[in-house]
């Protein structure tokens, strides 16, 4: 008994002088619910964006379990300035377009559109609008593009994806952190990515199993006199 009482007390004296504390979880403790997207990207704390350069004023990342990668980029038109997919931003036919910022993000795995958040009839068909794709602009945000084939995130990490690729190379962003290019957020939380322009609230959240288009609400007509 003598030798066990020591014991405790050497313990507690070791502690006392190395100034460990000891972890005790609460067995009652629930997890708060994550944040709505767009208070997210308003709260998150923003990452280096060196790390995520990737030349052109392109910022661009993957998740940590590479299930979503995105571009913090620039469009003209339909044109995407994408690093790891193959486009027609800098052809001189379309110099002529506006340059628009946006957020691009492809997903390994993915859910389908939804009946109306089809944007497209894929050149009168109404076939190919695939999911697996969600672009933001300043003011809207879409989810679906129309296409024959595979995303270049599908092909790297897929059901049969090779693993390897530009889309492999990508700088991982942390669970938590957020980027910023010309007025749009993206931020890596929730098992997806999340990504909007605050001030006008528009955004969207993409994840392997779900995925939310926000909008900004209508602006509230002042009654007649």
């Amino acid at each position: 008994m003598r030798r066990t009482v020591r014991g405790m007390l050497a313990a507690l004296s070791l502690l006392a002088a190395t100034g460990c504390t000891v972890t005790v979880e609460d067995p009652g403790y629930v997890a708060p619910p994550p944040l709505p997207p767009i208070e997210q990207l308003e709260q998150a704390p923003l990452a280096d964006r060196q790390e995520f350069s990737r030349g052109d004023d392109v910022l661009s990342f993957i998740t940590e379990d590479r299930t979503v990668a995105c571009s913090l980029t620039a469009a003209r038109g339909p044109h995407i300035n994408l690093p790891y997919e193959q486009n027609s931003f800098s052809d001189s036919d379309n110099n002529k377009l506006a340059i628009v910022p946006v957020a691009h993000c492809e997903l390994a795995g993915y859910p389908k559109p939804a009946p109306d958040d089809v944007a497209d009839d894929c050149a009168g068909t109404n076939l190919g609008y695939l999911g697996g794709v969600a672009l933001l602009t300043p003011d809207k945000a879409t989810y679906g593009e129309c296409r024959s084939g595979v995303t270049q995130m599908e092909a790297t990490y897929g059901p049969r994806g090779s693993k390897a690729g530009p889309i492999a190379e990508l700088a991982v962003l942390a669970d938590g952190q957020n980027l910023e290019r010309n007025g749009l957020r993206c931020s890596a939380y929730n098992g997806g990515v999340a990504c909007g322009n605050v001030s006008a609230g528009v955004g969207f959240f993409v994840s392997e199993n779900r995925y939310e288009l926000i909008s900004s609400p209508p602006e509230s007509t002042p009654p007649a006199r």
